[in-house]
Order: C-alpha cells, then sequence, then structure tokens
C-alpha cells in the first residue's frame, strides 16, 4: 500500500491528484500545517518536517513532482507519461522540473510573506515582488496553451497535473486574478478533470475524518 503525507492545498497535492488519475490504492495521512511545527511526531517519519512524504514499499520520497514521475514510471505504463521515443519528452521533462523550481518557489514565499509570519515579520514588499516573479514566468504556460488543450504531447500528462498544482495554490494566495486568459481558460479546464475531483474529495474526506482543520484560503 502507498502512503502520502498530505497537508491540505500543500504541493503533495500533486502526487495525490496523480494517485487518483493512476487509480491507485493509496492511504492519506493529513497533517496540520506546517507539520514540522504543529506535528512534531511527524520528524521522526520525515526528518526535513516537509510535505509530501510518500512511501512505496522500501521507497521514501520527498519531492512532489518527482513523486509524480516515478508513480508514472513505477505503476505505468500509462499516457500521463511521455517515452524518450516522443517528440514531446524533453519539454514534457521541462514541464516537471520547471512546475515546483520555477513557479512554486515564488509562490512560497508570497505565501510565507502574506500569511504565515508573525505581523511583525510580513512583508508586503516582498510578497509583491515574488508575485510579479511568478506572473512573469507563468508567460510560458500562456504560452503554450494559447494553442493547445494541454502542455505536451497533445494529451493530459503529468506535466499537467505539477503545473496545475502551481494554478491552484495561485488561486489560494490570491493571484489568479492576474491569470492570462489562455491560462484561466487551461486551469478551468484542469478542475474538470474527475482525477482532479477526486483528489479535491479525497483531501476533504480524509481531513474531517482525521481532525484536520482545512487551511484558509486566501
Amino acid at each position: 500500500m502507498i502512503t502520502l503525507y498530505h497537508c491540505d492545498g500543500a504541493r503533495s497535492f500533486r502526487p495525490l491528484w496523480m494517485l487518483e488519475e493512476l487509480g491507485l490504492d493509496y492511504e492519506l495521512k493529513m497533517l496540520p500545517f506546517p507539520p514540522r511545527v504543529f506535528a512534531k511526531e511527524y520528524l521522526a517519519i520525515n526528518p526535513l518536517g516537509t510535505i509530501p512524504f510518500l512511501i512505496d514499499g522500501e521507497t521514501k520520497m520527498t519531492e512532489s513532482s518527482g513523486i509524480c514521475h516515478y508513480l508514472g514510471v513505477k505503476h505505468g505504463p500509462t499516457p500521463l507519461m511521455v517515452g524518450p521515443d516522443e517528440a514531446a519528452y524533453g519539454a514534457f521533462l521541462n514541464w516537471m522540473y520547471f512546475s515546483d523550481a520555477t513557479l512554486t518557489f515564488p509562490q512560497t514565499l508570497v505565501l510565507r510573506y502574506t500569511q504565515l509570519e508573525p505581523e511583525e515579520r510580513r512583508s508586503p514588499q516582498v510578497a509583491t515582488d515574488y508575485a510579479k516573479w511568478f506572473l512573469g514566468r507563468l508567460r510560458a504556460v500562456e504560452a503554450a496553451t494559447g494553442h493547445a488543450a494541454f502542455l505536451c504531447a497533445g494529451r493530459f500528462t503529468a506535466a499537467d497535473i505539477v503545473i496545475g498544482y502551481a494554478l491552484r495554490l495561485a488561486e489560494t494566495i490570491g493571484l489568479a486574478k492576474d491569470f492570462g486568459p489562455n491560462v484561466a481558460a487551461y486551469w478551468a479546464r484542469l478542475q474538470q478533470r474527475e482525477g482532479y475531483q477526486r483528489a479535491v474529495a479525497a483531501e476533504q474526506r480524509v481531513g474531517v475524518e482525521q481532525g484536520i482543520k482545512p487551511r484558509v484560503r486566501g
């Protein structure tokens, strides 16, 4: 049984969505955010105290986009993955890495300096600067979705899952209002997927079952 440690709305939603798209059996363990502060016993499982944390047999992983890649290869074959024999292989890998290193990174700083830090440490200037950084990098998604329903290979893939989470986080922290028309339409399409909707439902249901309150949406 695959086990995924997850916080409501956190980047661990990427592997949760991937698990649902693959139709795999898994156990979801919800934690309060941030777990290193509010669930210190979690440090015995993941010394980093970060989310996600996936256990699949002897395999243990902490990187959300990497977990999606792992699940697709390990538990495939699946059209969610793009293979090296396909022309879009390079584009697929680029989106997989771009998702966290380029898109989610500046968002975490916006979240930190608008919501997570104590009032005296919050910084509107930092938040504004990194919001602009994120929106500037989002131009790549705006361009790619201007002529195609999905990012690469002419179909929905894990790249859309990992980029899609960055759009979900942008909505959470109040940046979705600045999406371009292509990104806005793309995000609306992604939310219509049954796999996405099942992941949201699982997050909500298990949170209630395990007594974890959802995070306040910005």
